[in-house]
Order: structure tokens, then C-alpha cells, then sequence
């Protein structure tokens, strides 16, 4: 482990002035998105706010991201198609947040943002061998690393706008997705990685103030897809090329709960009979909300798990599998007794309730799952 003092300091400054652009930019962004009729008015039961709630609060993250990511991190090939990328998948943002978008558009132009960062060298072209009694540690990909590359990133992307459904959770997990990666670049020196995170990170941390319950104002498409973009293609230029046994697990680590709830989703609907873009309202944070949490709790529920998967994947990468594996499940219980702990004195204060909504105060995002 050789962290430098250097990569540190401009981490740290591509967070701050991220955070202070999104910060400065969601109040005039709220604003814009009430113009131009960006705003979401409850009209199903997967809507629990009671009132329009102006969304495209993303394009303030985005304003923070890329300025900061100008100034502190130098443009390569790779960086600026991931950036190119980036803007397609914010405009397509936009208009969907304006006009609500058919799913199969969406989707098509979401591939095209993928090839562009796939053209522009963001490529998975080794994984390494989950068998670790086979004598090659390591599958060259070839050929299939272009069509890997864009279901991963295409997936990726889409699993973060799958959780977009309650104030706060996309942004909170994001933030902790891209902290994760930036602790982990910052252990192996790979400073543009820990500054592209430092951005993403700042960001998002800027918006939440307004986006935590009861939300002002909602990221919409325009936000959970652009997270899940740049933490896809960021995660093909740092975690994918670590030539390790443990390159493989890291990514699904960091970002565990999006992929978990997206694979979900998908299975659960397609046992169903339905199509796999079928939008519903049996979601991780909806369960949480259907036994009784109010949707804060839910939201803390879920940071405490992404940020477990993400100690973990810092773990993994630092001291190994078996440590980590050790670390992970110590995790899990020690936060499974504080989570009983906490619902049953909850019972207690709420005479056999557990923490049940509060009505007006429940006003989740929902946009995140009309998708792709």
C-alpha cells in the first residue's frame, strides 16, 4: 500500500470544488426543471410523495462532476470518450425527465454512450479466473471483451436508476460506491481514478441536502443514470484492470446492492410472465417499506449495507479474500444484532409497530424505475 500525499490532496480538491458547484447549482436547476415542466406529479401507488416534486436535480450533480473533473484530471483518450458518453446519457436524462421516453429509446441510446466509451479504450479485456484450481489465473476475453464491456456498463448503468426510489438512496449509495473506488485507487496509486471519484463523490454530496427526505427536488433520470454510468466505465479503468485474483469480486462488492436489486427485479419479474422492463413496486426499498420502516430508516438500512459491501471490497483489495470474507461476515452480523436491537426498541416506542411510515413524510423518488 503506497498512498501519496499529492493524490490525496487533489482528491480532496476535486471533491470540495464538486461539492460547492452542485451545491450552488441544484437551487437554479430546481428552478429550470419547474420551467420547462420537469416535475414529477404522483398519479400510481409506486409514487408515495403527495405533491409534484421538481426532478432533473442530476444535471447539478453533472455540472459538479465535469468541472471539477476538467480541472483536476488530465484528458485521455479514455477519459474524454467516457465524457462524451456522459453527456449523451445527461441529455437523454433530460428529455426523459421532460417527456417521459419509451423504455426501448432510452435503452438503444444508452448502448450508443457505452460504444463510445468502449471505442475510446474503456475495455474489459481480462477477468480474472474465479477457479482457483485451474492453472490460468486469468480469461483473456478477446472479441467478447466489446460485447461484455457494453452489458456491463449498460447494466450498470440502469441498476442505479433501479434503486432511484426513495429520497437520498441513489445519491447516498452512489456516494458511497464512488468513495469505495476512491479509497481503493488511492491504495494502488491510481490517481486519476481517485480524482474522477473525488468528483463523483463531491457531487453527489453536494445535491443531497436537498434530495434527503423530504426532498426538494429529485435527481430524475437525468442523475441515477449518469451515476451509473460513470461508476460503470470508471470501474473498467481502475477495479476490471487489476491483473488479481481479486479484480473480479472488487466491482461487485462496491456496487452490490444496485446489481442485487436489478438481478432481482428481472428474476422476480420474469417468473412473473412479465416483461423484464415492467415497472413495479416490489423493490429492496419497497419491502423495507412494506414492513414497516418509515422511508429514513430504509434508506439508513440500505447505506449501512452498501457501505458493509464497500469496507469489504476496500478490504479485499488491501489483505486478501479470506480476511475480507471474514471482515464481511463480522459485518453482517454485527449489523444484523444493531438492526434488531433497533426494531425492537422501535416496537416498543410504537406499541408493536415497527417504525411505520409517517404519511406526507414518505415522498420517494420513483422516476428511477420506469426502466431502462
Amino acid at each position: 500500500m503506497n498512498i501519496e500525499l499529492q493524490q490525496i490532496g487533489l482528491a480532496a480538491a476535486a471533491l470540495a470544488v464538486a461539492l460547492v458547484v452542485s451545491f450552488v447549482a441544484t437551487p437554479v436547476v430546481k428552478n429550470l426543471a419547474q420551467r420547462v415542466g420537469a416535475v414529477d406529479v404522483p398519479k400510481d401507488n409506486r409514487r408515495m410523495h403527495n405533491h409534484p416534486i421538481p426532478r432533473m436535480g442530476g444535471l447539478a450533480i453533472f455540472l459538479g462532476f465535469l468541472l471539477s473533473a476538467l480541472i483536476f484530471v488530465p484528458i485521455t483518450g479514455e477519459i474524454q470518450g467516457m465524457l462524451l458518453g456522459a453527456v449523451i446519457i445527461v441529455v437523454l436524462g433530460i428529455f426523459d425527465d421532460i417527456y417521459s421516453l419509451k423504455a426501448w429509446f432510452k435503452f438503444i441510446v444508452q448502448i450508443v454512450a457505452a460504444l463510445i466509451a468502449v471505442f475510446s479504450g474503456n475495455l474489459i479485456e481480462t477477468l480474472s479466473n474465479p477457479n482457483i484450481f485451474s492453472s490460468n489465473p486469468y480469461w483473456d476475453l478477446g472479441w467478447l471483451s466489446w460485447p461484455v464491456t457494453v452489458i456491463w456498463i449498460v447494466a450498470i448503468t440502469n441498476a442505479v436508476n433501479l434503486i432511484d426510489g426513495l429520497d437520498g438512496l441513489a445519491c447516498g449509495v452512489s456516494t458511497i460506491s464512488s468513495m469505495t473506488l476512491l479509497v481503493i485507487a488511492l491504495t494502488v496509486s491510481e490517481g486519476p481514478i481517485a480524482i474522477l471519484m473525488g468528483a463523483l463523490a463531491g457531487a453527489c454530496i453536494g445535491f443531497l441536502p436537498y434530495n434527503l427526505n423530504p426532498a426538494k427536488i429529485f435527481m430524475g433520470d437525468t442523475g441515477s443514470t449518469f451515476l451509473g454510468y460513470i461508476l460503470a466505465v470508471v470501474s473498467i479503468q481502475g477495479l476490471f484492470k487489476f491483473y488479481t485474483i481479486i479484480s473480479f469480486a472488487v466491482p461487485f462488492l462496491m456496487l452490490g446492492l444496485p446489481i442485487f436489486d436489478t438481478c432481482f427485479a428481472f428474476i422476480r419479474r420474469i417468473a412473473h410472465g412479465q416483461s423484464p422492463m415492467h415497472a413495479d413496486r416490489s423493490h429492496v426499498h419497497h419491502r423495507l417499506i412494506d414492513m414497516g420502516f418509515s422511508q429514513k430508516q430504509a434508506v439508513a438500512v440500505l447505506y449501512i449495507i452498501s457501505a458493509i459491501l464497500g469496507l469489504s471490497a476496500v478490504v479485499l483489495t488491501s489483505v486478501g479474500a479470506v480476511k475480507a470474507m471474514l471482515f464481511l461476515l463480522a459485518l453482517c452480523a454485527a449489523a444484523g444484532v444493531a438492526g434488531l436491537i433497533f426494531i425492537n426498541n422501535n416496537d416498543k416506542k410504537n406499541g408493536g409497530r415497527s417504525g411505520g411510515g409517517h404519511g406526507a413524510e414518505q415522498e420517494p423518488e420513483p422516476e428511477g424505475e420506469e426502466e431502462p
